[in-house]
């Protein structure tokens, strides 16, 4: 697909239906959306930390559409789509990244650390690429079970220069796992570019080497991260056949909240990405080529929520200025999340500091809760208790 979303090879066209070519749409539209909220809500203070998933959401959904939903995913941390896509609901999102008393992982870990059993997407760890060996083992895992799954391992191409990356090719290869390895090559290891990070010919070069089907794709084409993910999919699943896919794409936003990439990249090369060349823009065009969206449609899905939006900004729910220029939509769903997850309090840290270390607690553990009890009761006034779960 180019970038007026027109086909290029018919042949190649995954001929998707309506219903899941408009679902991809939403969901990133919807990631899109959750990143501008949480971005500013980290920049208010609001909540530590952020990264966005701007430029980068063709990789998530495209390839998201390609698994079966008992599949099972190790990601990085900028895979927020992927879990979006298997309908992990936006007020989870918002609980973790708040770390409130709906976070599932109990406010332990810091945002975008996602994590889903009944998803079957592994919680995220903060290491770099550590995620990629513990992917291999659970391949072979599944190989051994016979479980007709396959696992997927995404990561960037600054996470492929880790030692992990090559442990996890060797041992998928020699173990032959069913795994597909994805990494997003978004032209930027945090400020490091690509010209700096290797001399070969990126990422997919390296797979024949460790004997890896290998593959380069545009990531800003959803239609063909799908072909590339569900055919990498099959032959893991029926081969065990262990597949390597780099997805070109660009990451426009700043790494995280703690960069300012304007001071090793031009704002005119950010633009260029954004304007000329992002994968929600490409797939809106294919819609609008086929028929299936239209002005009207989208005026409809903006007039259905402008007067609600409009009390939330009047209550200053985004800030200072403007509205981001998203689909009021999902900006309204994404806005009854993040009041519902600022409303809650902080799971209580006398209670969950020190449980689901060991299933029965050991005297050192009760030793150390009892401290902090007695702690807390004399200096209580210099903590913001009122912000915790009683």
């Amino acid at each position: 697909m180019d970038r007026q979303g027109h086909i290029l090879n018919p042949h190649e066209d995954p001929q998707l239906p309506k219903e899941l070519v408009l679902k991809l749409y939403k969901t990133m539209t919807l990631l899109n959306t959750m990143d501008r909220i949480l971005y500013e809500s980290q920049r208010q203070g609001r909540i530590s930390f952020y990264m966005t998933n701007y430029g980068e959401e063709g990789t998530h959904v495209g390839s998201a559409a390609a698994l079966d939903d008992t599949d099972l995913v190790f990601g990085q941390y900028r895979e927020a789509g992927v879990l979006m896509y298997r309908g992990y609901p936006l007020d989870l999102f918002m609980a973790q990244c708040y770390g409130n008393t709906s976070d599932p992982g109990k406010g332990r870990q810091m945002p975008v650390h996602y994590g889903c059993r009944e998803r079957h997407f592994v919680t995220i760890s903060s290491p770099l690429a550590t995620q990629i060996p513990q992917a291999v083992g659970a391949a072979y895992a599944i190989k051994r079970a016979d479980a007709n799954r396959a696992v997927i391992c995404y990561f960037g191409e600054g996470a492929a220069s880790e030692g992990d990356a090559h442990a996890g090719f060797n041992f998928a290869a020699t173990l032959e796992c069913p795994i597909v390895f994805f990494c997003r090559n978004n032209g930027y290891a945090i400020s490091t570019p690509t010209s700096e990070q290797y001399r070969g010919d990126g990422i997919a070069a390296r797979g024949p080497g460790y004997g890896l089907l290998s593959i380069r794709v545009d990531g800003n084409d959803v239609f063909a991260v799908y072909n590339a993910t569900k055919e990498a999919r099959r032959r893991a699943v029926a081969e065990n056949q262990p597949f390597l896919i780099e997805a070109m794409t660009y990451r426009i936003g700043h790494h995280s909240t703690s960069d300012d990439s304007s001071a090793y990249r031009s704002v005119d090369e950010v633009n260029y990405w954004d304007k000329q060349d992002h994968p929600i823009s490409r797939l809106r065009h294919h819609m609008l080529n086929r028929g299936w969206w239209d002005d009207e449609q989208e005026k409809a899905w903006r007039k259905s929520s402008r007067r609600k939006v409009g009390e939330l900004r009047r209550r200053g729910g985004w800030g200072h200025g403007e509205p981001p220029r998203v689909d009021l939509k999902p900006l309204v769903q994404v806005m009854e999340a993040f009041e519902q997850a600022e409303r809650k309090p902080k799971p209580s840290p006398q209670q969950h500091l020190f449980s689901d270390v060991y299933r029965e607690m050991p005297p050192h553990l009760r030793k150390q809760r009892a401290a902090l009890e007695r702690h807390l009761q004399h200096y209580g006034e210099h903590y913001p208790l009122e912000h915790f779960e009683k």
